[in-house]
């Protein structure tokens, strides 16, 4: 895998590393703006990772497939969760895979499943590696296990423009299939924050949603059939708009995490891409008012693009507001025809709720002379702040600022409750385990914002931000993120709404899910994958 490397302990590319100097103006400017932050500390270096042998060793008939380079399996042995970050900053990798394979097509994926197998070893699919709840790091004990990256099959395969549909290879990454498919003047329409690495089987594997907020909102939405390789034959659904024929084979991979096949392609539903667009931020003095309009526009069926919620002290952290006001972020977009009448009716039942709109920003370029509003609206803010949040949490390690999320969905009628029940729970464990300055100018911050609304309630998102506790940052943030999880359940939310279950989350899962629902899972694993080879310890236990 020659060319530029990704970092093999955080987010993004080696080059992309901050220098020291950086970090210490960062550092100033993060206690300027929090409250709290310490002296700079350095991430160990990948030569001075201490890194287990492996205990496979590749086999000689299957060529180049598998590779132990040191770099090869420390960059594939975490997530990116704050937790695996904090980790590999310090260079703790205590799950490596041993080998990590690289297939290029499905005759080499069944020949990693059909060796693993013989072999007793397990096999973690890994696509981007960006899963945020221990998806991909092999957990296993004395169990050896392969990492199989899919990143080589990136293809956008087949177009079929009539139906308007792409066939596209599982490893593709977000801007690589989007690339393919601009060249006929299509996109997916699905961008998640992790867009940049993630894959198209990642997203259907962890039933990932994306940026927009309403209407096809998540990779279910977009998924027409799919295909899997399992231990024990080709899994493929056919290809259709819809069907009633029974339980649905796609729905029974999408969200599977890995553990009944690996996704080796799908059909996806591609559009044109969008012409018009608009976008403007209204502020509300009251976020439960706020939380009023967002839940009558969601059921006006007007589908707007984009419809977040951004607390007071969320606006003011992502720099998009003063920390005084809510900040509702609207958008519309559309291929065919513009978007201003949808936006009128939007900010007319904003205003109905206390809001008070900002400019509205049009497709076309503001006029030369339209000053500096237009330019940088706190629409814009907020979009910087939302696509440079992953880069900057591996900052705040470096500075010692614990900054974590955590996000679920809840029906309307019972968010207010919801929401008042969680942030007293979550303030209060981050109270009793961060040490936070008695001046009150380091006092954690929990704040809240909506990712997506639907008719029936909103998916609330979470955000901890605190001052580490140096060498105890893992411990700390379980703390808290446990006290966080039992109020979701407690409280009727979803353990997760787009961020899957992985092995952080199997404890509030087992709960959320139905018993026998659990029990047709354990026979579906072990209908396909009798050895239990496929990600064990996800989902469901072997």
């Amino acid at each position: 895998m020659a060319g530029r490397r990704l970092k093999h302990w955080g987010w993004g590319y080696e080059d992309q590393a901050p220098s020291r100097e950086e970090l210490l103006r960062a550092a100033a400017g993060v206690r300027e703006q929090l409250g709290f932050g310490g002296e700079i500390e350095d991430a160990v270096p990948l030569y001075r990772v201490e890194l287990r042998k492996p205990r496979l060793k590749a086999p000689a008939g299957l060529g180049d497939l598998f590779s132990d380079d040191p770099y090869e399996r420390v960059s594939r042995a975490l997530g990116k969760a704050y937790r695996d970050v904090v980790r590999g900053f310090r260079g703790e990798f205590e799950n490596p895979p041993d080998l990590v394979a690289l297939p290029r097509d499905e005759s080499e994926i069944e020949a990693v499943l059909s060796w693993a197998e013989a072999e007793g070893a397990a096999v973690v699919p890994f696509g981007g590696g960006t899963s945020v709840v221990g998806g991909v790091e092999p957990r296993l004990g004395d169990r050896p296990a392969v990492s199989l990256d899919l990143r080589r099959l990136d293809r956008v395969l087949e177009i079929d423009a009539e139906s308007m549909a792409a066939r596209i290879q599982a490893g593709a990454t977000g801007p690589g299939l989007e690339d393919q498919l601009r060249e006929r003047g299509l996109t997916l329409r699905h961008f998640p924050q992790s867009f940049e690495f993630s894959t198209l089987g990642g997203w259907i594997a962890t039933r990932a949603g994306g940026h927009f907020a309403t209407l096809y909102t998540h990779i279910d939405d977009l998924v027409e059939s799919v295909r899997a390789i399992t231990p024990r034959g080709t899994w493929e659904s056919r290809r259709l708009p819809g069907s009633g024929a029974g339980p649905s084979p796609d729905r029974a991979l999408i969200g599977s995490e890995g553990v009944l096949g690996v996704i080796a392609e799908s059909w996806v539903r591609v559009r044109v891409r969008p012409r018009f667009k608009a976008s403007c931020g209204v502020e509300f003095d009251d976020f439960l008012a706020a939380a009023g309009a967002v839940r009558e526009i969601s059921q006006a069926g007007l589908h707007p693009s984009n419809c977040r919620l951004l607390d007071a002290l969320e606006a003011a952290t992502t720099g998009a507001g003063s920390g005084e006001r809510s900040l509702l972020v609207l958008g519309f977009e559309s291929a065919h025809h513009p978007v201003e009448d949808p936006m009128a009716i939007a900010l007319e039942i904003a205003r109905e709720h206390g809001g008070a709109p900002g400019r509205v920003n049009v497709s076309a370029p503001p006029p030369a002379d339209a000053g500096a509003e237009a330019k940088q609206s706190a629409v814009d803010a907020w979009r910087s702040a939302f696509l440079f949040a992953p880069y900057l949490r591996d900052t705040f390690v470096a500075c010692g600022v614990l900054s974590e999320t955590f996000e679920t969905a809840i029906t309307w009628e019972r968010f207010e409750d919801f929401h008042a029940s969680t942030m007293e729970a979550v303030r209060a464990r981050v109270a009793e385990v961060c040490d936070a300055p008695a001046d009150g100018r380091g006092t954690p911050r929990v704040s809240c914002r909506f990712t997506h609304v639907y008719p029936d309630g909103p998916a609330p998102y979470f955000t901890v931000m605190a001052p580490a506790v140096r060498g105890g940052e893992v411990e700390q943030w379980d703390e808290i993120k446990s006290a966080a999880s039992e109020a979701v359940i407690e409280n009727g939310g979803t353990i997760t709404h787009h961020h899957a279950v992985g092995r952080d989350h199997r404890p509030w899962y087992d709960r959320q899910r139905p018993a026998p629902f659990a029990a047709a899972l354990r026979a579906a694993k072990q209908e396909l994958d009798p050895a239990s080879i496929l990600n064990p310890g996800v989902l469901i236990d072997p």
